[in-house]
């Protein structure tokens, strides 16, 4: 009896095995239908509390991770990626890992386009349904600032940024969100504003050449500024903008390249961004105006607007002397 029981389990594990090894494995990266609950296990658990930098942005994924925008947008509105990247756009889509709670699951993706990056975090509740998502981290175009995303235990999802300012100092802002289920939204529930108080600018193209007919400094104070330098080809400008208006509750900044679309006018347009802006020159200003550029400034102001050109101020050659012989 014994050798007989022996048989009939070796048998049965024999089969289970055939049958795990005839299983397909389900694949995220083509364009066949998936069920929603391989989509979420796709994600692998991590441990709170969770952080992650901006430096995440930039580590190299496996291909095997891959998840085509075809199977993401079966489980996830597609509104979400078109919002923060615009439409028609490529998207290279990768899982970071997977948080569940009590009655939801939290899954945090890494999403590509073009050179354009972000980090997202998308909510489904018990039923494995689509509650809600937003993005948690994007890069921003300034050169002294670093972010990073943390997620405690009470799954609440806290964004930092902090700015070294021109005299070395530190400033910190946060924003805290929590999802609210029945509203299916993230709510944000507190904010510390980054101290807008920089005491000096730093011009990161200033040192760029400045060859070009409106290649100069445009605006009224040291915190208006258009800049503009010469670009990589000669159809082109290199640009950056940094603007305060209504005493400092709005700011806005932008820093890229402009094709030239005549003698006089210049068009900053990217794929997958849904800010144009235009720049009208003339030999002592220039006008900017623009279209859908809201990620870049506060919500109630604008680059639109004439800034005065700047004399150039160059740096005075050292004097020397002259001595006679006596």
């Amino acid at each position: 009896m014994i050798r007989f029981k022996r048989v009939v389990i070796l048998f049965i594990s024999v089969a289970l095995l055939a049958d795990c090894k005839h299983k397909k494995e389900v694949s995220l990266s083509g364009d066949d239908p998936v069920e929603v609950g391989d989509f979420i296990n796709f994600f692998q658990p991590i441990d709170l509390p969770w952080q992650f930098s901006d430096s995440i942005l930039q580590k190299k994924e496996k291909d095997s991770l891959l998840i085509s925008y075809k199977v993401f947008t079966q489980f996830v509105p597609d509104s979400i990626l078109s919002k923060a990247f615009g439409k028609g756009t490529k998207y290279k889509i990768y899982p970071l890992g997977k948080v569940s709670g009590g009655s939801e699951t939290y899954l945090f993706s890494k999403i590509i386009t073009g050179d354009k990056k972000g980090v997202f975090v998308l909510a489904f509740d018990k039923k494995q349904n689509y509650i809600a998502g937003m993005p948690v981290l994007r890069p921003d175009q300034l050169l002294t600032t670093a972010q990073s995303v943390s997620i405690d235990k009470r799954f609440t999802i806290t964004k930092t940024i902090l700015r070294k300012n021109a005299d070395a100092s530190i400033s910190e802002g946060k924003d805290v969100y929590v999802l609210n289920q029945d509203a299916k939204i993230f709510l944000l529930i507190m904010t510390d504003a980054l101290d807008d108080k920089i005491t000096e600018l730093i011009n990161p193209i200033d040192t760029l050449p400045r060859k070009n007919k409106y290649s100069a400094d445009y605006g009224s104070t040291k915190m208006n500024i258009v800049s503009v330098r010469d670009g990589r080809k000669p159809d082109r400008i290199s640009f950056f903008i940094h603007f305060e208006k209504n005493s400092g509750e709005c700011t806005g900044e932008l820093k890229g390249e402009a094709l030239l679309k005549s003698s006089a006018v210049a068009e900053y347009r990217e794929g997958g961004d849904p800010c144009v802006l235009k720049f009208n020159f003339s030999n002592s200003s220039v006008t900017l105006s623009e279209e859908s550029c809201g990620s870049r400034r506060g919500l109630k102001c604008s680059f639109d607007g004439s800034y005065a050109r700047k004399k150039e101020i160059k740096p005075k050659a050292a004097s020397v002397k002259k001595t006679t012989k006596k």
